[in-house]
């Protein structure tokens, strides 16, 4: 039973691979199972084994990732975490992305899934915008919408030149920088000096 999982991760992992290849190139629309298959190397019976169609294969990759990312924030939402900082949960979150880059790049890039994107953005947004009312307590959740919303947007471009350098920084050297960022703005820079 074991070297059939095993087998069964190594086709999927093959297939996910070939797919999301495939999509950095070309809109989903125009990737046929044949020219998947060829570029997984594997035969349609095996495709179809596992997928029912390319929807079905860009469904499943995105639900793990979902997955992932809420595991990624779980610690939001335990509220007994006394030593929680903004930089662990940015840290927490930079992991995730890091551990899913395939589907990151292929999301921010040309022929990516914007939903996906924008799903992705709103579970953060309902979780971070819980965590950083405790933190920060006297801002209004207006001010916490705004500002997750300056926040979030400026990750996405830390995420994107982060992928095109090649992820070579730690996910915590990221997220420090990202931190450092958000509760300094230009400051940021100036401190450089």
């Amino acid at each position: 039973m074991r070297k059939n999982d095993q087998r069964i991760r190594l086709t999927k992992m093959l297939i996910r691979r070939a797919f999301l290849d495939l999509l950095r190139t070309k809109p989903m629309q125009g990737i046929s199972i044949k020219e998947l298959c060829t570029a997984a190397g594997i035969n349609r019976g095996t495709f179809y084994s596992h997928y029912t169609d390319i929807y079905d294969l860009l469904e499943q990759i995105e639900d793990d990732m979902m997955h992932d990312f809420q595991e990624a924030l779980k610690p939001l939402l335990d509220s007994g975490e006394k030593e929680l900082t903004p930089l662990k949960i940015t840290t927490g979150i930079f992991q995730c992305l890091k551990e899913n880059a395939d589907i990151c790049a292929v999301t921010l890039g040309a022929y990516g899934d914007k939903n996906f994107a924008t799903q992705l953005l709103n579970i953060g947004r309902e979780n971070c915008v819980e965590s950083y009312a405790k933190y920060f307590a006297g801002a209004t959740p207006k001010q916490i919408e705004y500002y997750y919303s300056f926040v979030s947007s400026g990750c996405i471009g830390l995420l994107e030149k982060w992928l095109a350098d090649g992820m070579t920084c730690s996910a915590e050297e990221i997220a420090e920088i990202a931190e450092n960022i958000m509760m300094s703005g230009i400051h940021f820079l100036s401190d450089k000096q």
